[in-house]
């Protein structure tokens, strides 16, 4: 019980958030060189105990709103299974260490680092009562994810990856914040920035983000710089699988009316996986062919 709630937590399942450090990597097509694959993964693992001491703080922080939540009330905080000594001190073990890797990878991953760490801290402490503004931090977060990876790949990160990082954490981000609602529609006790949101504001913002971030993957398929760096003009196909992704998550908020938890979807949804490793795959052939 000891191990298994200080796992929980960490947020491990979370992790999968951090691999956006990868994509400048993977875009440069400098993932089978070992120098810059091996700082981006300890640029991974920096983003991970960083993130995890942010989970801590947050969890610290929202204790008795968790408590009456649903789902968060089984967190180990929450659920009185970690004292809230050893979770501060946990916390800044985990901050510690974090910084102290991105410190030894390179400066400016521990200048990322500490702006992604302030950053989430004014967002537990007031930023995510504010409604839009609270999306916007989200999406934010991962964008500092992008820059630190292309730190770490030692590569610049394209204005197309920034902004379509930008986008999709919108649109994950406001399908949270619909599950959000629809638990404040039935009366139970959620975050403050609730009010501030309506089921259609979320529903249509939702379909906004969603036709957004298409056409700008489309849009980055087709610019010329984009096609003659992958030696192809056919790279407007992989938006076939972008779609796909994007209409089954529709469907599992709308029709399944689920996907609060975008880690979960990713994790256990078998339909999400095959299109993402679709894109993937397709990536890979592009590239060794």
């Amino acid at each position: 019980m000891f191990n298994k709630a200080y796992i929980a937590l960490l947020r491990p399942q979370q992790y999968i958030k951090n691999l956006f450090v990868f994509a400048p990597l993977f875009f440069s097509f400098r993932f089978l060189e070992a120098e810059p694959l091996f700082k981006t993964c300890i640029a991974f693992a920096a983003f991970c105990l960083v993130a995890s001491s942010v989970y801590i703080f947050n969890d610290i922080k929202d204790i008795s709103q968790d408590s009456r939540h649903p789902v968060k009330k089984h967190r180990p905080l929450p659920a009185g299974l970690i004292s809230m000594p050893r979770a501060y001190l946990c916390m800044a073990f985990l901050l510690v260490a974090g910084l102290g890797l991105g410190l030894v990878l390179d400066w400016k991953i521990f200048f990322i680092l500490v702006a992604y760490s302030l950053l989430n801290t004014l967002y537990t402490l007031k930023l995510k009562h504010v409604a839009v503004l609270d999306v916007f931090i989200i999406g934010t977060g991962f964008v500092l994810r992008i820059f630190a990876g292309a730190e770490a790949a030692m590569v610049q990160a394209s204005m197309w990856i920034v902004l379509m990082t930008f986008l999709l954490a919108l649109f994950l981000a406001l399908a949270k914040r619909r599950d959000d609602v629809l638990l404040f529609d039935e009366g139970r006790d959620v975050r403050r920035c609730i009010d501030g949101y309506t089921l259609e504001f979320v529903n249509v913002s939702m379909i906004i983000m969603a036709a957004v971030t298409l056409v700008s993957y489309i849009l980055y398929t087709i610019s010329p710089e984009v096609q003659e760096r992958f030696d192809s003009r056919h790279l407007y196909l992989s938006a076939v699988f972008v779609l796909l992704g994007i209409m089954r998550y529709l469907q599992i908020v709308f029709v399944e009316e689920g996907g609060g938890n975008p880690t979960q979807v990713m994790l256990q949804d078998r339909f999400m996986q095959l299109s993402v490793a679709g894109w993937l795959l397709f990536f890979l052939i592009l590239t060794l062919t």
